[in-house]
């Protein structure tokens, strides 16, 4: 029997022990906690030295991300990281279009949170380790392949591993998508740039917590003040040429301040004020999604988060999507053996997330909208207003963990 039979042969009989992540940031770390609380050891690989990933921005995590932390019993420690943001505000030429609520809270009353990037890798990483997660640092993958036992990773520095599966949570440029299926597709580039900050000293209109998004005449804006007052905002420059990663980073922050000054001259809400008491203006980078990811999984390798299916920013939605991933496979390989539980896994999330996507699609293009498309928002806005109040598919969703998994 040669060893790729006999690989396949295990997938169907082999109990799961040991799985290796690949990826430090939201999605591994929590897939390692998850797979923990299902009787599993779990040891996550990180490309980057532990003070590679300083990154700036912000995110929000919604309620249903929320109820992925809550169930891994971390989710006090977020709350006290971030701050409530329950409901968004959506204005056009200082016109309210429409207000949308994040959702139901949860039980317990918790809602959206708004958090630094940073802070959510923190408390994750720490809380795993705190738990006895093993993670190893510097370990870039840069193959994987069956073996009699399970699967081996190689390493950039020469070294291997092994265990019964191995997670790809290495996110939009995975590895692991690519060694599963070298076919893969790339990316899709969203034709928008992202920029933003923390500004203080400044009063803008608007109670804490409430996330204010502006379409501007040529940029889109939004910001959220924080109960102490501090401002944090972002915006959306259009950018139909894809930059590279290097053009990118050649932007001064402030060369960011005088185009975003040049884009918001004419609009009368408070962004200029916003820049202009913001003393750092975050790194710049493009926007990516991926449509759809053919092929998940393949001899006991799967990719989970950004990897498998990263959305735009725009629907608010790309780290609870990885915490539920991480969830529903931790459950799946707990049930199931191991090339059965990779496919419950996807036959339980992939029809979810491409919806997710398509609908951060949809939003991110209003943000890009044009003069005859800034004519049709306030349309646009009440359907969008309709939709809404049935989005509960998208927030109301909920993971039971002691549910078993069929096959």
């Amino acid at each position: 029997m040669n060893s790729h039979a006999m690989y396949s042969h295990n997938m169907t009989k082999v109990k799961v022990t040991n799985v290796m992540i690949v990826g430090g940031g939201v999605a591994g770390p929590a897939t390692a906690m998850a797979l923990q609380q299902a009787g599993i050891d779990a040891t996550v690989y990180e490309a980057y030295d532990r003070t590679a990933d300083g990154v700036g921005a912000f995110l929000t995590l919604a309620v249903n991300g929320m109820d992925v932390l809550r169930t891994l019993g971390i989710s006090d420690q977020v709350r006290r990281r971030g701050f409530d943001t329950p409901k968004m505000v959506m204005e056009m030429d200082d016109k309210r279009l429409a207000e949308f609520r994040f959702g139901d809270p949860l039980p317990d009353g918790t809602v959206n949170q708004t958090i630094t990037r940073a802070d959510l890798y923190t408390v994750l990483r720490d809380e795993a380790v705190r738990r006895g997660i093993r993670i190893e640092y510097g370990k870039r993958l840069v193959g994987a392949e069956p073996s009699g036992a399970g699967v081996v990773a190689r390493f950039e520095d020469g070294s291997t591993a092994e265990g019964d599966a191995l997670v790809g949570a290495d996110g939009l440029r995975s590895a692991t998508r690519r060694i599963i299926d070298p076919e893969a597709p790339e990316p899709r580039y969203v034709p928008l740039l992202n920029a933003g900050g923390y500004a203080r000293g400044v009063d803008v209109p608007g109670e804490p917590g409430v996330m204010h998004m502006f379409f501007g005449r040529r940029c889109f804006f939004s910001y959220v003040k924080r109960p102490d007052g501090e401002i944090w905002w972002f915006a959306n420059p259009p950018q139909k040429r894809e930059l590279s990663q290097k053009e990118v980073a050649a932007i001064t922050p402030e060369q960011w301040r005088a185009r975003l000054h040049e884009l918001f001259a004419d609009d009368k809400f408070p962004a200029l004020r916003v820049i202009d008491a913001t003393d750092h203006i975050f790194s710049g980078w493009n926007t990516y999604d991926f449509p759809r990811v053919p092929t998940w999984h393949r001899d006991g390798m799967v990719i989970v988060g950004d990897a498998a299916h990263a959305t735009s920013p725009a629907s608010g939605q790309g780290a609870s999507m990885a915490l539920e991933d991480a969830l529903t496979l931790a459950k799946c390989l707990r049930d199931l053996p191991v090339g059965q539980a990779l496919a419950a896994y996807e036959g339980l999330r992939r029809k979810r997330v491409e919806r997710i996507v398509a609908m951060g699609k949809r939003n991110g293009d209003g943000k890009a909208a044009g003069p005859i498309g800034r004519l049709l928002l306030p349309l646009f806005m009440k359907f969008a207003a309709k939709a809404a109040a049935k989005q509960d598919w998208v927030y109301g969703y909920r993971i039971d963990w002691e549910q078993p998994v069929a096959a």
